[in-house]
């Protein structure tokens, strides 16, 4: 049988292809529990705590939630402010677990699964995270992520990995890629 879709890389039995996908976003992910979650993706609710001056958030507590595993010599955490409109999409890690945090602003996530053989290959997956949706999202190897920024105002995403970045486990395939056809065009429904 020959494997589908285009090949992107692998790394011991992970092997990672661009499916051919229908247009679409894929499935719209509203609970974190949610069936349709592409298999090992993870989300965790987190809470924010408002006040007359402002917010605060929790990004992590080492050995808890989300990233509990990440160990603590390796563990990387990050930023990146995003501009109205910006759409960064899409990469993969063949060794890197990210754990997203939004804390500023609205997200629209697109993940996709190009890991062969994984019980979900192929599947899309939509979060609208953020602001009004506070939620953690695990992100593990072989899964195709970006995001475009929402509504008027910027948006801050932090965001911890289980090791120091190393430019030859990231990968990259253009957010208009032919196979994939994501929509990221406002859904007008």
């Amino acid at each position: 049988m020959q494997p589908s879709g285009r090949y992107l890389a692998s790394a011991g039995d992970l092997q990672l292809r661009v499916p051919e996908c229908p247009p679409g976003i894929g499935d719209v992910i509203g609970a974190p529990d949610s069936a349709a979650l592409i298999d090992g993706v993870r989300i965790q609710p987190f809470s924010v705590f408002p006040d007359d001056r402002g917010y605060f958030l929790e990004v992590h507590r080492m050995g808890r939630g989300l990233a509990a595993a990440f160990p603590a010599e390796t563990t990387q955490i990050s930023a990146a402010l995003s501009f109205p409109g910006t759409i960064k999409a899409f990469h993969y890690h063949l060794h890197q677990t990210d754990c997203w945090t939004p804390a500023k602003g609205m997200f629209q996530v697109a993940l996709v699964d190009l890991r062969l053989g994984s019980p979900t290959f192929g599947k899309r997956n939509t979060l609208y995270v953020g602001a009004l949706r506070p939620w953690q999202v695990l992100i593990p190897p072989g899964v195709g992520h970006g995001y475009k920024i929402i509504g008027r105002d910027e948006a801050m995403l932090v965001y911890l990995t289980d090791r120091f970045y190393n430019p030859k486990d990231e990968g990259r395939i253009p957010y208009n890629d032919a196979s994939l056809q994501y929509d990221w065009e406002t859904q007008k429904k």
